[in-house]
């Protein structure tokens, strides 16, 4: 069999994507997973191309497999996802040395390159790059927002919903692999089921789902806060397999510069609706995006985001300088009038704020004992997640192994495991724990 390797880049709805398309592969293929340094047949990059630095970094991706390719470990090189979408007509001539540019709306034509009937039924629907007891599952494509930094409307069409028996059938067969724990994930996961339904129908699947065997935890990512809808915190309160965790970006305070985002909220909107959340969810855990820099934000405006950020005090919190983006609906009319050092300023003056904000957090867990789920054994020490900490995005909790204390049990039997720890130091990103029972 000839061997392909996928490389992806960007955020985990192309890690969805890669996983569904390696499963109409790998009865042909011999699979070669991400990481590995062997030569491959065909070497595959999903690319991003949300803002500049991810695009900087899917570039310098292909560039690297280029050079694989003229030292003679890739054969053919195939681009697809979000930067091959966007720049389907200039990048052909810009790296001649790929062999096929993909878009990022279907495979149909990949598969035909490689030799797949895309009509053809697989044995799958996914082949997991995670490790095998957590899972992301995308539940809807696309966006009908329109956010004036954003590309992704244009990069990946209007919003649709992936019809919910078909969701639930793919998480079934995901907790047959072995996964526990789902990441709900999409553009605007609370979008979910308008088009479908007529109705918002998230907290109808969280339910859903919930009651599938072998699922144990079930978390949100990517929520919109404009008309949120509150029956998805009923889940979150009062479902145990509902973590209490989301992911809401926010991406600002300043009615101004929401504004200018179009993000059809204001600051009062938003204090109201984290409010909301901390009332009917009690101890949830709440991550957010911030953008710094957008046109608009001047030192008045950004003194209320510090000002937000401090009253809210958001368990987890990252940010990104703006950048303007060409196909977005802010590019045409919103001048860039922050200079990259006063944006990479304000980033810094964030940041080091809640720095402060998680490491407070992280110290009023310490005694505390948790149920943590092993992601992974390293150097002696289980690295562990609980309730609170999603995969590949938030800190990890950190458990020296000893085998008295685990049964004699094998570390590496251990991972995927859900064990209870006591939390015994802190710092703004890690917690350290120790065992109380396997």
């Amino acid at each position: 069999m000839q061997t392909l390797r996928i490389q992806t880049l960007g955020c985990s709805k192309n890690r969805v994507d890669s996983e569904h398309l390696l499963s109409r592969l790998e009865s042909i293929y011999e699979i070669s997973p991400e990481g590995e340094t062997s030569p491959v047949d065909f070497l595959l990059l999903n690319t991003c191309g949300f803002i500049g630095d991810a695009k900087e970094e899917s570039i310098q991706a292909i560039l690297e497999a280029v050079e694989l390719k003229k030292a003679g470990k890739a054969g053919k090189i195939y681009v697809f996802g979000c930067l091959s979408q966007r720049y389907m007509e200039d990048m052909p001539g810009l790296i001649p040395e790929v062999d096929g540019w993909f878009g990022a709306r279907g495979f149909d034509e990949i598969l035909e390159t490689l030799g797949v009937d895309p009509k053809a039924p697989c044995k799958s629907s996914r082949v997991l790059t995670t490790p095998s007891h957590y899972a992301f599952l995308k539940v809807s494509e696309g966006c009908d927002r329109r956010c004036s930094y954003c590309a992704i409307p244009h990069i990946r069409g209007a919003h649709r919903s992936v019809p919910m028996e078909d969701l639930v059938h793919e998480a079934e067969m995901l907790a047959l692999k072995g996964v526990r724990e789902l990441i709900v994930i999409a553009q605007d996961t609370t979008y979910y089921g308008l088009d479908l339904y007529r109705r918002r129908a998230l907290a109808e699947l969280l339910e859903k789902l919930s009651a599938i065997d072998g699922i144990e935890w079930i978390r949100i990512h990517y929520s919109y806060p404009a008309d949120f809808p509150d029956d998805v915190l009923e889940q979150m309160a009062h479902n145990p397999k509902v973590c209490p965790y989301m992911d809401i970006p926010l991406q600002h305070i300043s009615d101004k510069v929401l504004d200018n985002m179009h993000r059809h909220v204001n600051g009062e909107w938003t204090r109201k609706l984290i409010r909301r959340m901390r009332e009917k969810v009690p101890g949830v855990v709440l991550r957010t995006t911030m953008i710094v820099g957008h046109p608009g934000e001047g030192r008045k405006e950004f003194g209320e985001l510090l000002d937000f950020v401090r009253e809210a005090r958001f368990e987890r919190l990252g940010a990104f300088c703006y950048s303007e983006e060409e196909g977005t609906w802010g590019a045409a009319n919103l001048r860039d009038s922050v200079t990259p050092r006063t944006k990479r300023s304000r980033l810094e003056r964030l940041m080091e704020l809640q720095s402060g904000i998680s490491l407070e957090f992280n110290r009023s867990r310490v005694g505390s004992v948790e149920k943590v789920i092993v992601d992974s054994f390293s150097d002696g020490v289980l690295v562990c997640r609980s309730r609170y900490e999603s995969p590949e995005v938030d800190g990890e909790i950190l458990v020296r192994y000893e085998p008295d204390a685990f049964g004699g049990a094998e570390p590496y039997s251990l991972v995927g495991d859900f064990i209870e720890v006591r939390i015994t130091g802190a710092d703004e990103y890690d917690l350290i724990a120790e065992p109380v029972s396997v």
